[in-house]
């Protein structure tokens, strides 16, 4: 396996990780408390890699950059929009920049499954077994982090100066 390969696999896997845990993260109904920053941050993490690895991950044919790479562009550009707003405890601003984000993101998703030709729909048709593996590996990885999720929330995973009861309803998200 060459380096372009592992690249592409940690790229779609970190992607599909984030499209199911900014799932997790969009439809709790409690936002701002600890849990939901900490699932956050693992999704911000996992995004800004999704985006900056897929300017190595170039069209196959002609090694040129294509429109997805400028999706990647701006969702760096609304993850700090949306960081900065969180911090700033803009509500709306923060909920906008993540779930356009998160959007975004499932339209690469679409984009990539839907294309025939492209590496995903290749890879299943030609090994069934390697795509259901890897889908497997994707959702237990994201049933860890939604079931670490659910525990902090559960156990009262504040941090320091959080107080029981002090999440903001529909705050960040």
């Amino acid at each position: 396996m060459n380096g372009s390969t592992v690249l592409l696999i940690a790229h779609a896997g970190s992607a599909l990780v984030c499209l199911g845990l900014g799932a997790l993260v969009l439809l709790r109904r409690r936002k701002g408390d600890a849990a939901h920053r900490r699932a956050g941050w693992c999704w911000v993490a996992g995004m800004t890699f999704v985006a900056t690895s897929s300017f190595a991950v170039r069209d196959l044919r002609d090694g040129r950059l294509s429109l997805l790479h400028v999706l990647s562009a701006v969702t760096l550009v609304s993850l700090v929009l949306g960081i900065r707003a969180a911090r700033r405890r803009d509500v709306r601003g923060h909920r906008a920049n993540m779930r356009g984000s998160w959007f975004g993101l499932l339209g690469a998703f679409l984009g990539a499954v839907a294309v025939p030709g492209r590496d995903v729909p290749v890879f299943v048709v030609t090994e069934p077994l390697g795509a259901l593996a890897a889908a497997g590996a994707v959702v237990a990885v994201t049933a860890v982090l939604a079931l670490t999720t659910r525990l902090l929330e559960r156990h009262g995973g504040r941090r320091s100066g959080d107080r029981p009861g002090t999440a903001v309803p529909e705050a960040v998200g």
